[in-house]
């Protein structure tokens, strides 16, 4: 029986070919003790340590390594089930791409650009269950059109129009829905995209861009 610590826990499984990427993402999301990462350098070698070490929490699969094939590996390996959540990770990616991987079952799709923190913020998010996309690749055209808010995903501006409105993070959780946790860290992202010290600065800035 897990301890109430050893439950907090999460497994993640990173493949990659290039291993001093993949070490250096282990090494990062794991630090805090929150998170247990493994590592495998082909589609085929995840595929085996899923099945032999598992379960994992999450698989983050590199859209080019060896052995993946494209969206092909992303498809078998939600077909094998060897998560709840797997997503895919590459040194580049167009909105085609990602749509495809969102419409084959990606639980998201991170840039290997990503700066650390929001790296980790990324893997946080899609432990939650939520999907993570590139900020510049999800822009609703009938979103804002001030240059500083199209930073911001859907759901960043869903939590901002809510904050905007005065409501708690409870209610935000309860109109997403999601959960209290995952609105915290959608708040702390969209007050760092906007340059906000806290919430109620945050929703001031959007109301001065003429948000609401």
């Amino acid at each position: 029986m897990k301890t109430s610590s050893e439950a907090e826990i999460s497994r993640v499984l990173i493949a990659d070919d290039h291993s001093l990427l993949c070490d250096t993402l282990a090494l990062f999301l794991s630090h805090d003790g929150t998170v247990q990462v493994t590592t495998a350098d082909s589609y085929d070698e995840a595929v085996q340590i899923a099945r032999r070490d598992g379960p994992f929490d999450l698989v983050l699969l590199d859209y080019r390594m060896p052995g993946m094939n494209g969206l092909q590996g992303l498809k078998d390996a939600i077909a094998k089930k060897i998560a709840p959540h797997i997503a895919l990770m590459s040194g580049d990616a167009n909105k085609a791409l990602v749509d495809d991987a969102l419409a084959h079952g990606a639980r998201g799709f991170v840039p290997k650009s990503l700066p650390a923190t929001s790296l980790r913020n990324a893997v946080r998010f899609m432990l939650m269950g939520e999907t993570y996309l590139p900020a510049n690749l999800v822009q609703d055209t009938e979103g804002p059109t001030d240059p500083v808010l199209q930073q911001l995903t859907k759901r960043e501006i869903q939590v901002l129009r809510s904050l905007c409105e005065g409501k708690s993070n409870k209610e935000i959780a309860q109109d997403i829905p999601t959960s209290e946790a995952t609105v915290k860290l959608h708040i702390t992202t969209i007050c760092r995209r906007l340059g906000a010290k806290n919430r109620t600065q945050a929703a001031m800035i959007a109301r001065d861009r003429g948000f609401v």
